[in-house]
């Protein structure tokens, strides 16, 4: 809700990406002098190599996200990014070579079906434009949080030197895209416009809008992040999404409550097929995770040896004790 509320008022969203960003660093920083945490200080080629790709994700994943927000109405926001399931289900298998099964594959048919009813049904106009950042963002988010899993072993499994490395990076990264988005013209208006404009009694300047909306959301972007990467940590991508889901679904009914977003019946109707399906999905995996796996059977259990180790010839097959 508050990137919305600094996204209406300017038209740089990735020099707003990159003041969250830099807010993250600097609190990264200010929690290590302080001993609240410990991070790592040291920057090396290999360290840089091995976590390029989950860097190029994040950066341009969180730009789409930012552009699609920009574009739509927060309440829309959930619908244009309702892809994210079936991305994510799409790449577990690509990359992690997991089967999906036909209740899985159902479940993410009714939250694609949700995606469509939203595009064609509502009866409020909506921006192409925004569609297509919501869907490219969705795609991003998918593999990202695929890649998020092996970067972590980049930085021996810690999530809080994933997330700090993550934020640094990006933050670095994205200052050349700024200037090739071109949105020097603009960050130039937000410092040095125009004094004449006087905001309305009660409303704020354009850059007292960014300032705090910066500090607002770099403040509360700092901790999701770490909540993000420790969630993807001990569960798994797809159980991930869902989480981020249900988040959207709420972030609808607050944009109605604060922008005044009309809630159309198409796009209520949308909504809630996307968290039905999502619904579902978390329950039929529920069952699966219940499920009896193969190798278990008549009350005995067997190891699982890890797949590299029976390559190389190392496993040994045996009951625990």
């Amino acid at each position: 809700m508050a990137n919305k509320w600094v996204l209406q008022t300017t038209s740089a969203p990735l020099f707003f990406l990159f003041a969250q960003l830099a807010i993250a660093v600097f609190l990264f920083l200010a929690s290590h002098a302080a001993g609240l945490i410990q991070i790592p200080l040291h920057i090396d080629g290999q360290l840089v190599k091995g976590l390029a790709p989950m860097i190029g994700l994040n950066v341009v994943g969180l730009s789409f996200s930012n552009y699609t927000l920009k574009y739509v109405d927060a309440s829309f926001y959930q619908v244009a990014r309702g892809l994210v399931l079936p991305f994510t289900v799409a790449t577990s298998c690509i990359f992690l070579h997991t089967r999906p099964s036909l209740r899985i594959l159902f479940s993410c048919s009714i939250v694609t079906l949700g995606f469509f009813i939203g595009v064609f049904l509502d009866a409020i106009p909506i921006s192409l434009l925004g569609i297509g950042f919501g869907v490219s963002s969705s795609a991003i988010t998918a593999v990202h949080s695929v890649v998020i899993k092996k970067s972590l072993d980049v930085v021996n499994g810690s999530a809080m030197h994933l997330s700090w490395y993550t934020n640094l990076f990006s933050a670095v990264v994205i200052i050349p895209l700024i200037v090739l988005a071109g949105e020097i013209p603009a960050i130039t208006d937000l410092f040095f416009g125009p004094e004449d404009i006087i905001p309305a009694a009660g409303e704020l300047s354009a850059l007292s809008t960014f300032v705090w909306g910066s500090l607002v959301t770099g403040a509360i972007g700092f901790l999701m992040s770490l909540a993000s990467l420790l969630s993807i940590k001990v569960t798994s991508p797809i159980t991930h999404m869902i989480s981020s889901a249900v988040r959207g679904v709420a972030a609808s009914v607050l944009a109605m409550w604060l922008f005044g977003d009309v809630i159309s019946s198409g796009r209520a109707s949308s909504i809630a097929t996307i968290l039905g399906g999502s619904v579902y999905y978390t329950w039929v995996k529920h069952v699966e995770s219940q499920a009896p796996k193969s190798g278990e059977r008549e009350g005995v259990k067997y190891e699982r040896v890890p797949l590299e180790d029976v390559e190389a010839g190392k496993a040994t097959f045996h009951k625990p004790e």
